[in-house]
């Protein structure tokens, strides 16, 4: 009896951890050579306008994809464009939305003022979110110049992807 219980419980795990494994498999995902595409779109404007960036891309997890440090980019915008990058892949929304939740907009209140003293939430611009369709699937942060100057950047890595990210 016991062995018939072992035996369909394993049968029944096996299932369903390969539907999950299926759902999984057929989610969107940031690939590699998309990352390098949007680091190259980012650093050739970036080279254009005499900006010194920073630049990483990070999958849905917030996992490390790809990093790129322009020559004679800041040391210190290394950790602050990878932290961009999380904060957008953990939320739906770009780092200058993190910045008007938790310092507020336009004179309101914040929404959320602890949110900026979270370790690891970056809460100004330069951080975007990587969607297809209505996924979520992961983020560009890019540190070096002024935060529009960075978000600019981020949106050009963006655009160099969009008809992949449909």
């Amino acid at each position: 009896m016991f062995r018939k219980i072992l035996v369909a419980s394993t049968l029944t795990f096996g299932l369903l951890a390969g539907q999950a494994a299926s759902a999984a498999d057929s989610r969107p995902l940031v690939t590699l050579d998309m990352a390098k595409r949007m680091i190259a779109a980012c650093e050739d404007l970036a080279a254009k306008e005499g900006w010194r960036m920073n630049i990483a891309v990070v999958d849905r997890g917030a996992d490390l994809i790809a990093f790129h440090r322009m020559n004679d980019a800041f040391l210190g915008s290394v950790g602050i464009a990878i932290n961009k990058a999380k904060t957008s892949a953990n939320f739906p929304f770009s780092t200058r939305v993190v910045e008007q939740i938790g310092y507020g907009k336009d004179g309101e209140p914040p929404r959320v003022p602890g949110i900026v003293q979270v370790e690891g939430i970056i809460a100004f611009a330069g951080g975007l979110p990587i969607k297809v369709g209505d996924h979520h699937v992961g983020g560009i942060g890019v540190s070096g110049a002024s935060a529009d100057q960075d978000e600019v950047c981020a949106q050009a890595g963006l655009d160099a992807v969009a008809a992949d990210l449909k």
